[in-house]
């Protein structure tokens, strides 16, 4: 079970939102890619990027911080990356800079025919964000709630060739108030690619439940506000993982 550290980039910033919401966003580090040398030393093996600029305008918006994070951290360390990403050329470019994953949101649920064609394009390196409400996706950084369900829109995806899905329950999302188990489970056992978790990390305590489920299919859990805010440390919850995974 990877634990991901999530470092959000709003203005060139590492930032956290609450439930999505860009006007309540604080401020970590004015350094993102200081920053990701700092969760590299706690023993990060993977991280979770987000161009938040790039998710409402539609397109990259971060892309300065988003170089001088994969020149921090290097080839040992892949990085998955989502935001704004709408069409081929710019995921092209990603992975040509480093990116080992370009992650589609909104462009996946509006368009996608898009997302077969990227998969077919770069297979092995695209995966599929799903957020829900109320299990409902939501889309265009998820200021818009639509009416297709998680399940349905997942597993149409897995047929397109996805590396895996990254599933956030918005309600949690920021508000350090527990992953939501159930629902995460729910999906990993109807799907054949690998889940990861995201949405409401706390503690160790949500980590011992998510590693307690792992079996299902959940591979990973991304974590950002928790490890900022110290209510949980990254390098004692991927001990704790690695412990409790070991099998």
């Amino acid at each position: 079970m990877l634990i991901i550290p999530a470092i959000d980039l709003k203005d060139g910033h590492c930032v956290r939102l609450r439930q999505g919401v860009m006007e309540g966003a604080t401020v970590f580090s004015e350094d993102p890619a200081a920053m990701a040398r700092h969760w590299l030393e706690q023993g990060a093996r993977r991280m979770h990027l987000v161009d938040l600029n790039g998710a409402f305008a539609g397109k990259p918006k971060n892309e300065m911080a988003v170089r001088a994070i994969v020149e921090a951290v290097g080839a040992d360390v892949p990085i998955q990356l989502g935001g704004g990403i709408r069409d081929l050329e710019t995921i092209e470019r990603y992975l040509d800079i480093g990116v080992a994953y370009v992650i589609i949101g909104t462009a996946a649920v509006k368009t996608p025919g898009f997302l077969h064609e990227a998969c077919d394009a770069f297979p092995g390196h695209i995966m599929v964000g799903l957020d829900a409400n109320a299990g409902k996706v939501a889309v265009d950084g998820w200021s818009k709630v639509t009416g297709h369900d998680v399940l349905d829109l997942a597993k149409r995806f897995e047929g397109y060739g996805i590396e895996a899905i990254i599933f956030t329950d918005i309600g949690r999302d920021g508000m350090l108030s527990g992953v939501n188990v159930p629902a995460t489970v729910e999906l990993a056992r109807e799907l054949t690619v690998p889940v990861i978790a995201s949405g409401g990390i706390t503690n160790l305590e949500d980590v011992r439940a998510l590693c307690a489920v792992q079996h299902n299919g959940i591979v990973g859990a991304i974590t950002g506000r928790a490890i900022y805010e110290n209510t949980l440390s990254f390098s004692a919850a991927q001990i704790l993982a690695d412990k409790l995974t070991e099998n």
